[in-house]
């Protein structure tokens, strides 16, 4: 039985004063706790959000993260850096990292490599722009993301990967895939999975994201093979949020 998951990606919102009384909004919702609970905040948030979510059950990730440890990168963030912060899990590959900074399928597997090797839970991106889907070539977009992302991973450590597929032309958009639509991306995402790495496929959390609402919840996370979401602009609401978490 896979656990759902449903992330809250912050982007660049909330300094360190309005992300701490997002945090304390949300605590003060009741949640039923059938759902992982993630908030993946600014770097300008994560150890104050980490004090901030002690006692909880809420995890904390990071938004991006680089490859290597240590270096002559500036302004990148380190998987150490990250992990000394308590983060657990970490966005890749997110369409806004590939569209405005030049985030590449290589570039997404070494930082997959990365985050696993040092027991951070990657929350890969993976999706389509309109314009592939009216050409109807969404599905090797994607089975080509996934292939080059889980290029080369130790297998055994698969199951510890969040996929999130994010068709593109929903996010921020206020246009959502269909419940159909999104189970069948996700269904053939599972089956793409279970192809490369066996019987994994089964325990590998895949979430839909893009435009999710309080009012599209239910019926996405009603399908076969939809464990959660990765929502954005909902996540800045606390009360919106956590109507997404109890779903």
């Amino acid at each position: 039985m896979r656990t759902p998951i449903i992330a809250g990606n912050w982007k660049m919102n909330n300094t360190i004063n309005e992300g701490l009384k997002l945090i304390e909004e949300i605590k003060g919702f009741p949640r039923n706790g059938e759902a992982e609970t993630v908030i993946c905040v600014p770097f300008t948030l994560l150890s104050e959000a980490k004090k901030a979510i002690e006692n909880t059950d809420i995890k904390l990730g990071a938004q991006d993260m680089y490859w290597e440890e240590k270096g002559a990168f500036t302004g990148e963030i380190s998987p150490l850096m990250l992990k000394e912060l308590g983060v657990e899990y970490c966005i890749i590959g997110h369409s806004e990292r590939r569209q405005y900074f030049g985030e590449t399928d290589e570039n997404v597997n070494k930082k997959i490599k990365a985050a696993l090797s040092h027991s951070i839970r990657p929350i890969v991106c993976v999706g389509e722009t309109l314009e592939e889907r009216e050409s109807h070539i969404e599905k090797e977009i994607v089975e080509r993301q996934l292939l080059l992302a889980f290029e080369g991973v130790d297998k055994k450590k698969v199951e510890n990967i969040v996929i999130a597929y994010e068709p593109i032309w929903a996010i921020g958009t206020g246009k959502t895939a269909s419940a159909d639509d999104a189970n069948d991306m996700i269904s053939f995402i599972r089956q793409t999975i279970g192809n490369k790495c066996g019987d994994v496929k089964d325990k590998i959390r895949i979430q839909y994201g893009g435009s999710v609402k309080p009012e599209n919840i239910k019926e996405l996370m009603g399908k076969s093979d939809i464990d959660g979401a990765l929502v954005g602009g909902a996540s800045l609401d606390a009360e919106d949020f956590v109507d997404l978490i109890n779903y």
